[in-house]
Parts: structure tokens; sequence; C-alpha cells
């Protein structure tokens, strides 16, 4: 039943620069995360030098998934390319809960097998985390892979003293097994039950929304797991480690285990699955607001009491909430993955859901997505610009090789501020006014070769910042997307923007000549319609030239 085999090195991760030597960045030594256990942001140093290792708790598949769910994948897939963009190799796992009382209770109301509506609503994760450009992880552990190491866990713990099985009359195991709270005196360190230090204010915020996105039955935070309600507990506070099938359970959802026939109770595949592919310790877990009691709280405990070091850091992403109501089925403003991708790019929808730290609630909003498509059109417009004023693009091997120490100090300050990616955001939008100037300049000066040498900088600048977080046009997945995902690489110009170049040039033209023959009013007049229409003029000696706003 048990399973020896020690944890696999699964650090040859996906993703081309993890097969690249180490060599980690100067930027790193200012880098500064948030730690939900200490309720400080502190400086991070890796417990093996030039590699980090997270864990983020992924998604039970039981429907299809929306804005609030992916939410977390975008955070966390922001804070992981930014530890590559430092020179880090990460090894990043995140777990699919693929068996759980809601996928089977749902199954059997659909008529369907258990395991086929987990493996299609996976699917369906899948296809929204490509879509909107996560990274895939180093490792994508199901909990139905790791029963034995489940039950091995389960085992040390009971070992350790610090777990009971529940038997019946005869003495036979029931299949339902505990963690004794009461024996672990260390329960509560991460969301401070048993302390009186400084409120964080966060918690205390998201202590206030709720429901849970999961949320039923009477506890409108977190899922309740009706083996945690059993009168077989010695304390409320004990939570199920392994539990006995309900009576409806199909038989291939059932495993034998020296402590009876059951499956696993919420908490002990995260446990197990960090431990499987991260090993005795790692440096961050992460996971969205709402799992840090109980589940995280919970997780915590059982894999210190089995033995094994926890992470060393907790880091949670805040959710996603409309008109400050976090979003909840329950409350029916949940917003499918598909139908918000129906009318929005997904470059606008990764966008609107990374545009504020991670730790920051993120108001879900048409004028959050109509502020994320105007962000596009300055992004694509200035790059296309570029690209054409340049006579082509930098590749992706100089974009991706630029590193951390490379790019503006402003950008880089607020990385390292625990990932503020709105402060990121706007270093980018003023290297972008920088290179607009540049690009208004060209026609104008005579050293115009040191000038394209300054823009092409300024935009390699600007396409290494949005790469960081997930969106240099010109990458994948917004390549492959098209003109609603992608910007032209400047060899050619897209239908759209000629059509928009003919008849901004034809206005302009009006205008030279209306100031030409010193009728001013007619130009400021054409100059006006421009601006409202979102295209700024910059008059030069050879001619105007015009942006996006």
């Amino acid at each position: 039943m048990g399973n020896s085999q020690e944890p696999q090195d699964f650090n040859i991760s996906v993703m081309p620069s993890s097969l690249t030597p180490v060599h980690v960045a100067k930027a790193a030594e200012g880098l500064n995360l948030y730690d939900t256990a200490s309720h400080q942001v502190s400086h991070f140093v890796p417990l093996k030098p030039g590699e980090v290792g997270i864990y983020v708790c992924g998604a039970t598949v039981q429907s299809s998934p929306h804005i609030g769910h992916i939410r977390a994948a975008v955070a966390f897939d922001i804070v992981r390319r930014w530890f590559l963009k430092l020179g880090y190799k990460v090894t990043f796992v995140r777990n699919v809960t693929d068996i759980d009382d809601k996928i089977l209770d749902k199954a059997a109301t659909a008529g369907q097998r258990w395991w086929a509506r987990a493996y299609y609503y996976e699917r369906e994760f899948t296809e929204a985390y490509n879509t909107l450009g996560v990274l895939p992880p180093t490792v994508e552990p199901r909990a139905t892979g790791h029963m034995s190491d489940m039950i091995d866990l389960i085992q040390r713990i009971l070992d350790n003293g610090h777990g009971y099985v529940v038997t019946d009359a005869d003495g036979k195991p029931t299949g339902n097994v505990y963690f004794d709270v009461a024996s672990w005196p260390h329960y509560g360190e991460l969301t401070h039950q048993k302390q009186t230090a400084e409120v964080d204010e966060a918690a205390a915020v998201a202590d206030r929304m709720g429901p849970s996105v999961d949320a039923t039955g009477d506890d409108k935070y977190n899922p309740v797991d009706p083996a945690d309600a059993s009168p077989d507990k010695h304390d409320p506070r004990d939570f199920a480690l392994w539990k006995a099938p309900k009576d409806t359970d199909p038989e291939d959802a059932r495993w034998s285990t020296p402590f009876g026939v059951g499956r696993p109770g919420w908490h002990i595949e995260c446990s197990a699955m960090s431990h499987r592919y991260l090993g005795d310790g790692f440096d961050i877990h992460g996971g969205g607001l709402d799992l840090r009691f109980p589940h995280h709280e919970n997780e915590m405990a059982q894999t210190r009491a089995a033995g094994y070091p926890s992470a060393t850091r907790w880091m949670h992403s805040a959710w996603v909430t409309a008109k400050g109501e976090k979003m909840s089925k329950s409350l029916g403003t949940g917003l499918s993955v598909p139908s918000v991708l129906a009318e929005n790019s997904a470059w606008v929808v990764r966008y609107a859901l990374g545009s504020v730290q991670y730790r920051s609630m993120l108001e879900w909003s048409d004028q959050a997505l109509v502020e994320a498509q105007a962000a596009y059109d300055r992004v694509s417009n200035f790059i296309e610009r570029a690209g054409v004023a340049l006579g082509g693009q930098p590749s992706r091997e100089e974009v991706t090789g630029i590193s951390a120490d490379d790019l503006p100090t402003d950008f880089v300050a607020a990385m390292n501020d625990d990932v503020n990616v709105s402060g990121a955001t706007a270093a980018i939008f003023t290297t972008i006014r920088s290179g607009n100037t540049l690009l208004s300049q060209l026609a104008d000066r005579a050293d115009s070769e040191a000038v394209q040498a300054e823009v092409r900088e300024t935009l390699l600048a600007v396409r290494a910042m949005l790469d960081t977080l997930g969106l240099d046009p010109l990458a994948e997945p917004w390549v492959s997307a098209g003109a609603a995902g992608g910007a032209s690489d400047g060899t050619t110009e897209t239908p759209e923007h000629a059509a928009l170049e003919a008849l901004i040039t034809e206005q302009l033209n009006a205008r030279a000549e209306a100031r030409k023959a010193r009728d001013f009013a007619k130009a400021d007049q054409i100059r006006d319609t421009l601006a409202e229409a979102g295209i700024t003029i910059e008059d030069g000696l050879q001619g105007s030239t015009w942006s996006l706003k």
C-alpha cells in the first residue's frame, strides 16, 4: 500500500528558460513579498540558491471555469514570470482536484460518470489557461493519481500521534480518519487564530466579504465537508483526513486502506502532492484568499504533523468582486470564461484580470474591460508604429533574453515591491510615451540613426516588460489569436491600421492646407475632432504625426 519511492526531480520545466544555466539577476536582491503567516512583507531568499519551488492550489473540476477562478491563475502566473525574469529556475506545481463531494453529486445528478465529468471540466480549465496565456505548470498532478501518497502521509500523522481512526462497535475501522487538532499546539499559526497580532487589513476585508465561490451549507466562506460535521470527532475543530464513502458513492470512487475503505478528505491531497513534487519544504504556497481557512490552515498543520516542513511563505490572491460583492455561483454573478471571451479579446481579459496587485480585490465591470481595451490600443499602436519605423521587430529571443537588470528601474522596483502590477504597468506606459516622443522626432532630427537606436531600445524594453506580465502582443498565444489578440510585427500593416492611417492622413493633409492658408480655426477644429476620437497629433518641422492616446 505504501510508496517508498523518493520524490522525483521535476525541475526540467516545460519552459525553455528552465533548460538554460541559472543566472540570477542582481535585481533579485531587492525582491520583497508578503507572507500570510507573518502578515508582513519581507525579503525573499530561496531555500536553494537559484531555484524556487511554488505550489498553487488549482481547480476543483466540477463545472466550467469563471473569471473568479482564472484571476488566481493569472495572478500567480505573473508571480512565476517575475521569478523567471529574475533568472530563477522555477518548479511550478498546480494540482487538479478531480474527486470530491461536489463532483460526485453533480455527476450523479447529470447521469454522468464522475471521472468523465472531472476530465471534461479539467480540459475546459486547461483551455482557459492556454487562451489567457497562463504558462503550463511544471507538473499538474491529479488527486486520483496520488492515493498512495495520501495514504502514506495519513499513516505518518497517525504514527506521530496527531490523528485517530474511527472504529465501529466491533472495533473495525470505518474509513473515517481525523486530524487531532488538540494534539498540535501550532494549529492556527497561519491565520493567527490564537494570536493577538496586529490585524491584517487585507485579511479583514476578506473576512467581511463573501460568500466563497464554492460555498455550501451554513458556512458562507468555505465548503462544508459532511465528514467534518460527524459526531465521531473528538473536537469540533478536528477535520477529515480520510472519510468513509457515502451510500451513493460509486464503487470506483472508493479506495482500500489500512484504516478502511473510503476516499480522501478535502485537505490531504495538497500536502501529499506538494511533498511528492517539491520535497521536504519549498518556497511558496499560493492560492485564493478564501483558502486561508480552513484549507491552508489544515494543510499546514497536517504537513508539519507528518514530520515535513511546510511552505516557507504563503501567498494569497484576492478575489474578483462585482459591485463590491465577491463573485459567486450562489449569487448568480459568476461569469464564465467562454462568455467573457465571446465579447472581448483574450489579451484584454488577461490585462483586466492582472491589472492590480494580486493581494488587491479586483472589481470586474464593463469599465474595467473598456480600460483594458484602451491599454491594448496604446500598446499595439506603439509597437506597430515602432516596428514600421525600424523596418521590423526585435526577435522573440531578444525580448525574452532581456534580464531584469536591463529593464527600466521603475518597473523593476514595482515588481520587487510584492509584485505591484499597477506600478509596473505605469512604468510600461511611461516608456511608451517616451517612445512615441522619439517616433515624432525621427523625421525632425539629423541624427535619425541615433534616434532609431533609441526607438529600438525603447521598443525592446516595452516588449520585455509586457512579456514579464504575459502581455507581449507578438508572443503566443496572442500571435495565433490574430487581430483580436496580437499586434502587427511592423513589417506589414494590418488592414485596420492601413484604413485608419488613410483616414487620418486625409485629415492631416486637410489640416496642413488650412494652416498654410492661415485658417487656424479650421486647423484647430480638425485637431480637436481627432482628439475627441482618441487621436493625438504632434506637429514637427517635417509635418504632423499621430498616435492613439
